[in-house]
């Protein structure tokens, strides 16, 4: 292998509960319009058809507890609490039974937004690409395996700004579960472990400016937090 002219910066590893060793982030997969009621908040309506997906850079992602920068190009950033999916095996055209076995384990994340450049693409038809994946804009907590979590059924997921409760809904609310998500998703790629999927947010998004405090949590999981600085 031939000397790269220039190194990298490194993408971030998970912390997992109870191993030595960290789990390395390869791709992240995020699920549009996964609550109906986040979908209708939006003005949209929900495709139930079939998921639909957007991905965002592993190089962007920083772990719970960071404080990131308001960012650039934006008036109108928002908050999205989610349940993040963690693959632990080669998956390819999967059934059900497949999917589950080849979960390795579940955390929080958040998808922050740039809401406001996102309408914007949306109003164009273009991709989301500018309002979704930014620097900073993927956070993700501690995962806990799978074996060692009971699984979404039943459980609740909240997002608190500033000790505010903004999101609070149920992950029973879902359109399309994790198994869904997993066998559709594996009729278009290779999935392998690594591969990170952000399952949708429920209803009661909204804007967060700078100097505020975001913690989000799921029952059983690890909770997320990011604290916004000053633009730069």
């Amino acid at each position: 292998m031939t000397e790269t002219l220039f190194d990298l910066p490194k993408t971030p590893a998970i912390q997992v509960l109870g191993e030595a060793r960290s789990y390395p982030i390869g791709r992240i997969f995020c699920v549009g319009r996964n609550y109906a009621a986040h979908a209708a908040e939006m003005g949209n309506e929900v495709d139930r058809e079939a998921p639909f997906y957007f991905t965002k850079s592993a190089a962007n992602a920083v772990l719970s507890g960071a404080t990131a920068p308001y960012p650039p190009g934006t008036s109108d950033f928002h908050h999205e609490m989610e349940l993040a999916v963690a693959v632990g095996a080669p998956l390819f055209r999967a059934s059900r039974e497949e999917a589950r076995a080849a979960i390795y384990a579940y955390g929080c994340a958040l998808d922050m937004t740039r809401r406001d450049l996102q309408g914007q693409a949306k109003d164009k038809r273009r991709p989301w690409d500018l309002g979704k994946d930014l620097e900073q804009g993927t956070v993700l907590a501690p995962l806990t395996r799978a074996a060692d979590w009971d699984g979404p059924a039943g459980k609740k997921i909240w997002l608190k700004v500033d000790d505010v409760l903004r999101q609070d809904a149920s992950l029973d609310e879902m359109i399309w579960s994790v198994e869904d998500i997993l066998c559709h998703l594996s009729g278009y790629y290779h999935l392998r472990p690594g591969d990170l999927i952000l399952t949708g947010t429920p209803a009661g998004v909204g804007a967060v400016q700078a100097g505020q405090a975001i913690r989000g949590g799921i029952e059983g999981l690890s909770d997320v937090s990011l604290t916004l600085s000053e633009a730069e």
